[in-house]
């Protein structure tokens, strides 16, 4: 319970650092363009809620995955690269396939990139809090 408690610290502290420069100030204009971003202010507590549910899922699931040897820095971020492929779909395609984006291309390429940045940070974070020898 403590490692999940820290994994879900951890998670939303480099979500938080990662996805708010990203998504609202280095690219907000671009997001705008595009058709991604379609309302003036973003409602920041929903943000926040997925954050944490994604982090309580992956942090709860890890543990099952967690088996074997090897670097528990790589066996982490594998994992949630694996995860992060079931959000990527929803965030990105399925985003791309509800909302006029304009051109998909860019804004895939785009999400794509946040979301391997995202997820090899976080990876990092999990398994590093879930190694075999933390307290």
């Amino acid at each position: 319970m403590k490692r999940l408690g820290l994994y879900l610290i951890a998670y939303f502290v480099i979500t938080m650092s990662w996805a708010y420069p990203w998504h609202l100030i280095w690219f907000h204009d671009r997001y705008v363009e595009w058709g991604a971003m379609q309302r003036a202010e973003p409602i920041i507590p929903l943000g926040i809620t997925a954050i944490l549910i994604q982090g309580l899922v992956i942090g709860h699931l890890y543990p099952f995955y967690n088996q074997g040897d090897g670097n528990p820095i790589l066996r982490g971020i594998r994992f949630n690269l694996i995860i992060g492929l079931m959000t990527y779909t929803a965030m990105g395609f399925a985003t791309a396939a509800k909302f006029n984006i304009n051109p998909i291309t860019p804004f895939l390429l785009s999400h794509t990139v946040f979301q391997l940045i995202q997820f090899t940070l976080t990876g990092a974070a999990l398994g590093w809090i879930f190694r075999k020898n933390a307290n």
